[in-house]
């Protein structure tokens, strides 16, 4: 084995222990691309970048180089999913980019600036990740959030047309993303109820305007029940809280506690939301005996 040799198999180990490192780091979060992903694409960079320098072209690194840049990005765009308002994938996107940056760094020789990247990878995912929590959860009062919200209307079936019309009209305010409506008949009678779905988006402040709302279905002819909940499914980013899609987005869960009113034949009354007792203010089994 000749000294070239020799350099070319300490290169290539340096840029894949610096992917390893990087990915033990992805793999321990379970991200998408975790310890092998990180160590191939620094290892293929780097192969790249040396058969470059085997080709003997003074410029052979540079322009490969530029090749390496442009494929990760293709990579890294493989991962980029989108959920409505989320992104998720973001940040290991752009791990992987840096992750081909070592390797490149690596296969050149340059052993101080690769394991300095390689800190610095490290470091924003360990150091900056409580930073952007806090920063994140700072602005929360101030910020106009969106969150999901699900309407329920339990009417006569020859009333639904009426019904998702006046539905239908109610939800076209700017503020409001309507992302579907579904309906389910409660029984097979021709003149039974049907039960119809809303889901929608809402930014701002949503309680005094979904109250309004049903206070102004429940006096629609034929309707039985009207309710309105939050969802309890968080929008946001699943790969990390700093990658955050571009419109801030908190989800509201309001467990037991539902805008309702209900209707009864021919009266009409307003049911009281549901008290909800902390777990921790439970009585025991054996409380009070």
């Amino acid at each position: 084995m000749s000294g070239a040799d020799v350099e070319f198999v300490l290169r290539l180990l340096l840029a894949t222990g610096c992917g390893l490192l990087i990915g033990l780091e992805r793999q321990y979060r379970s991200r998408t691309a975790g310890l092998r992903t990180h160590a191939l694409v620094a290892a293929g960079a780097a192969v790249f970048v040396l058969f470059g320098e085997q080709a003997g072209l003074p410029s052979a690194p540079l322009q490969i180089t530029a090749y390496v840049v442009s494929g990760v990005g293709f990579l890294g765009g493989g991962v980029i999913l989108r959920q409505g308002f989320a992104v998720q994938g973001l940040n290991t996107a752009a791990t992987l980019w840096c992750s081909a940056a070592v390797g490149c760094q690596a296969a050149a020789g340059h052993v101080i600036p690769a394991l300095a990247t390689t800190a610095v990878v490290l470091g924003v995912h360990l150091l900056l990740r409580p930073l952007g929590r806090l920063v994140d959860r700072a602005p929360a009062a101030n910020v106009e959030a969106v969150a999901a919200y699900t309407i329920v209307v339990v009417v006569r079936r020859k009333h639904e047309l009426h019904l998702r019309a006046q539905l239908l009209q109610a939800l076209t305010e700017p503020d409001i993303t309507l992302r579907g409506l579904s309906n389910q008949a409660e029984t097979d009678d021709a003149t039974g109820d049907v039960e119809l779905c809303v889901e929608v988006l809402i930014e701002g402040g949503p309680g005094a305007r979904l109250d309004a709302l049903v206070t102004r279905l429940s006096l629609e002819p034929g309707v039985r029940a009207v309710s309105w909940r939050a969802e309890d499914a968080d929008l946001r980013d699943t790969d990390d809280r700093d990658d955050a899609p571009a419109l801030p987005i908190r989800s509201r869960a309001r467990r037991g506690r539902l805008a309702a009113l209900m209707v009864s034949g021919p009266d009409r009354h307003r049911v009281p939301p549901p008290a909800v007792v902390p777990e921790d203010d439970q009585p025991s089994s054996g409380a009070g005996r």
